[in-house]
């Protein structure tokens, strides 16, 4: 008996149904084809993917929704839950995607500093945010929930490591190149 590859389950469709928590760039459309990316910008691998997911975006970003969600890996990152909550501070005030670029431009700079929230506030400032509120929204335990619903939400779909790619609901570890994203997404936007 033959099988054809399934579709994500129901229980899978539903953890990655995008919400208003979510950080979503790209087309404007509930139906257009939808990269998730779970991260964790203190992660080497991420930095490395970075420059890969931003061409792509520059390339589809008019035909297909990006988004990413945390998945901070602190047992091996001590700056991990930081860094995520730096990016959803500067989300408090239009700045996240902002953020996110600076926080993988300047990983180098900031992964091993034991303290980095004046760095992260010198990034806030250099993106214009206001700096009191950027500090206020850093020091917010609420969006430490937030950042633990995305990656509980990555842990139930089986997430083992960053970054975890998920494409109309089909899980894409480690894509070897950027060939690989590419045809994926070509495939998905000629249906």
């Amino acid at each position: 008996m033959s099988q054809q590859a399934a579709g994500p389950s129901a229980d899978t469709a539903e953890l990655l149904k995008l919400n208003s928590t979510d950080w979503v760039k790209g087309k404007n459309d509930d139906a257009a084809p939808t990269l998730i990316e779970y991260l964790d910008f203190q992660c080497p691998a991420c930095a490395s993917y970075y420059p890969l997911v931003k061409q792509l975006y520059d390339e589809y970003g008019d035909r297909i929704r990006f988004a990413v969600r945390h998945f901070p890996l602190v047992q091996i990152h001590g700056n991990a839950m930081a860094s995520s909550r730096a990016a959803e501070a500067s989300g408090k005030q239009g700045k996240f995607w902002e953020m996110h670029d600076i926080l993988f431009e300047k990983q180098n700079e900031w992964s091993n500093v034991r303290n980095p929230e004046q760095l992260f506030t010198s990034y806030a400032e250099s993106i214009n945010l206001n700096r009191e509120q950027f500090l206020n929204d850093y020091k917010d335990d609420s969006l430490e929930e937030k950042i633990k619903k995305d990656r509980d939400s990555g842990s139930n779909l089986g997430v083992p490591g960053t970054p975890t790619f998920f494409f109309n609901g089909q899980k894409i570890e480690n894509p070897r190149n950027y060939s690989v994203l590419k045809s994926i997404i070509e495939n998905a936007i000629a249906k």
